[in-house]
């Protein structure tokens, strides 16, 4: 009788042991190969898996914004990368994201600003924005931020994608390739500066990235407010010769809104305290400071909120 209730007491005590120590698997929803969503992904991956944690992370490429939303949404992704114009129609429920209404995300960091480039390469006839009329030009990918980004832009400007030019829906490598071959005459990219597409372009063609008029600038950060001017800095690429005036998109870490508290506090603290290991990826990790992650355009998931109020962060 003794053994068998010191039997019991051992298992119940390796079962506690167990439940303890339970691994946490985490999917991140990046990015297409060529932005910097996909090797960032990988790389946050690697950092929460190794962190000790209780996590196992994986990272999986996705078309990006659009599709991480409504993949964290519905629970098949845990994490999603994701620009803020289009978090700001998956929360509100508007634009793309009318047919699916209010998704319930909520953000765990802040990651780093991106700016929109038009890319098209000399000879194209496109030196401004009007230009793009009569064109080939590719708007971005199906389901991705990008394109949506494009049609803000192309609205406050007057241009009617469905009939001042030819308009195409191409993946950053697709688009790669387009632009290479002269089969699109412009693309619209969003990523951080400098993007790896844009670098694969000009390897075989002088590369040329639109300037918006300041006018215009204006015109969508005053209708767009999630938006923020920006300037693409001579030297940023090598064929760049004088500063390029734009705007630029935050971007987010975003998780369903019933995280559990402890795991995203977790998951905040790590990625934000190992920020010089993503630096190889992007020299934007160095955006990833307490001060500039917890700022963002809506409501912050409990766990990330506790890390900020720690480092002495007023979240309202």
């Amino acid at each position: 009788m003794k053994k068998s209730i010191i039997a019991i007491a051992l298992i119940g005590v390796l079962a506690f042991a167990s439940a303890g120590s339970a691994m946490t698997f985490i999917t991140i929803g990046s990015g297409g190969v060529g932005g910097t969503y996909y090797p960032l992904g990988g790389a946050m991956a690697e950092v929460l898996t190794n962190a000790g944690i209780d996590v196992k992370a994986t990272s999986r490429a996705t078309s990006a914004s659009r599709e991480n939303c409504r993949l964290v949404a519905s629970g098949r992704a845990h994490i999603g990368m994701t620009m803020g114009s289009a978090l700001y129609q998956a929360i509100t429920g508007t634009e793309a994201f009318e047919p699916d209404g209010k998704l319930p995300l909520q953000i765990l960091m802040s990651m780093y600003p991106a700016p929109q480039h038009l890319v098209t390469v000399k000879g194209s006839g496109i030196t401004k924005l009007e230009d793009i009329k009569g064109k080939k030009v590719s708007v971005g990918a199906p389901g991705g931020g990008d394109q949506i980004l494009t049609n803000l832009i192309l609205k406050a400007a007057g241009i009617d994608p469905e009939k001042d030019f030819t308009r195409q829906q191409l993946t950053q490598p697709e688009g790669v390739m387009a632009l290479k071959d002269g089969n699109v005459d412009a693309v619209f990219w969003n990523f951080a500066a400098p993007g790896s597409a844009v670098m694969e372009v000009a390897a075989q063609r002088e590369v040329v990235i639109v300037p918006l008029e300041e006018e215009l600038v204006q015109k969508i950060i005053t209708e767009n407010p999630f938006l923020i001017p920006y300037t693409i800095k001579v030297g940023t690429y090598d064929s760049i010769k004088e500063d390029i005036r734009t705007i630029a998109d935050s971007n987010y870490l975003v998780v369903k809104n019933d995280m559990d508290e402890t795991l995203a506090y977790n998951l905040t603290k790590t990625l934000i305290e190992n920020r010089d290991k993503f630096m190889n990826i992007t020299t934007q990790a160095a955006h990833f400071v307490p001060e500039e992650a917890s700022v963002g355009i809506t409501e912050f998931v409990s766990g990330a909120k506790k890390y900020f109020k720690e480092q002495g962060i007023d979240m309202k």
